[in-house]
């Protein structure tokens, strides 16, 4: 359903159950293809830890063969991006854990999910676990919240994990005392978003020395047309509200590209853009390009490659694929664990040898396997032969 991008569960009944789909998943798996509603029976009943320990395990797997190796920052460590999304939101109470939200005298009920994503320079951006921001119960002084889904998720990403190499991509939301100091007990690196309004201390000392110091300006992109300029400080001292001492390191760049005007004989307009991080790593000339570009930037890809696919590119993540409390869940890591085959196939040497010329888009590919499943017989004798066939997968290059 999610790899054919189907969009909702009846057209399971529509489109996939139908001869060739039921000979597939004989030779597959011993059975055919069950009804929308017998799946959405079968899921209701999973156990929800089960079905994330099998998006975890499949992004260890790819660790563990080295397969991302390519694609590590500093030639190190693993990227990871977390931030929050909402998935489903209803007019109605729908369970005891659904998030509230009261505006013009109307109350919306929703579910949040925070996401650690592991994010590579080619594209990739894997679900590497999820942590459910949801109300313990209906009375609540407090809700849930980012932040405090955060805490647990790091908690169990660091048992899961304890020997990976981690840097943290993080908003604004997390540039707080707390989260440094949970990094450095977990020997984390961290890439955080630092906001003009944030921690004032550390915006003043940066504003201060950097004005001192000679920008570093590089030129990149087609024809140089994009123009970097970066400034940044090390060990600039901060002393959280629980007066915890942290040496933060701070990088500001600033890029202009050429925005043509709508005329076309105008010459084209600067558009300039500033970002600033909070980096656990001491910034050097030899180092500032692949921090900010590399590193801080990369934080996007779980909004681009990660949500708003999820949302706009077929999958349909907003979609009540069912209102049970647990087979939300599971059908939201059900998701993920088509995301990451989507995104392998994609980026893999095998799709560019069966399509020379390219297939258009992710969405044609999903309709391509789509029709495959409905029209093409594959037999036990096909895939005994697939098995038997010894191939190799490249990525695309870092």
């Amino acid at each position: 359903m999610f790899l054919c991008r189907l969009g909702a569960r009846r057209q399971v009944n529509w489109l996939l159950r139908c001869p060739a789909g039921h000979a597939l998943f004989q030779t597959l798996f011993g059975c055919g293809i069950p009804h929308g509603d017998a799946m959405n029976d079968v899921v209701r009943r999973l156990g929800v830890a089960q079905i994330q320990e099998c998006v975890t395990r499949l992004v260890e797997m790819l660790i563990d063969s080295k397969a991302l190796y390519p694609y590590r920052f500093l030639g190190r460590y693993f990227l990871v991006a977390v931030d929050g999304t909402g998935t489903l939101v209803y007019s109605k109470r729908h369970c005891p854990y659904c998030l509230t939200k009261t505006h013009n005298g109307k109350t919306l009920y929703y579910h949040n999910v925070l996401e650690a994503k592991l994010v590579c320079a080619n594209g990739f951006a894997f679900s590497i676990m999820s942590e459910f921001i949801e109300n313990p119960g209906e009375n609540v002084t407090k809700q849930d919240c980012e932040l405090k889904a955060f805490y647990r998720l790091a908690k169990r990403l660091k048992a899961r994990f304890p020997r990976l190499n981690v840097v943290l991509l993080c908003d604004g939301l997390f540039a707080n005392g707390t989260v440094f100091a949970l990094c450095r007990k977990y020997h984390w690196g961290f890439l955080i978003t630092l906001k003009d309004d944030q921690l004032a201390s550390v915006n003043e000392e940066f504003n201060e020395l950097s004005r001192k110091q000679r920008p570093l300006v590089y030129h990149t992109g087609k024809n140089a047309a994009i123009t970097q300029s970066f400034l940044w400080v090390n060990d600039i001292g901060y002393v959280d509200a629980k007066r915890r001492h942290h040496t933060l390191n701070v990088t500001q760049c600033k890029e202009t590209r050429a925005h043509p005007h709508t005329g076309c004989d105008a010459p084209p307009e600067p558009c300039t853009t500033r970002f600033k991080w909070i980096s656990s790593f001491p910034v050097t000339e030899k180092n500032v390009t692949e921090l900010c570009n590399q590193g801080g930037r990369l934080r996007w890809k779980i909004e681009n490659e990660g949500f708003n696919i999820q949302k706009n590119g077929g999958y349909n993540l907003e979609h009540a694929y069912t209102n049970d409390e647990t087979g939300i869940k599971v059908y939201y890591f059900l998701l993920q664990i088509a995301c990451i085959l989507d995104q392998l196939i994609e980026k893999g040497s095998l799709l560019r040898q069966c399509f020379t010329k390219g297939i258009g888009s992710a969405k044609n590919f999903a309709f391509r396997l789509l029709e495959a499943t409905r029209n093409v017989l594959f037999t036990h004798n096909d895939y005994r032969v697939l098995l038997d066939t010894r191939i190799q997968i490249r990525f695309h290059p870092p």
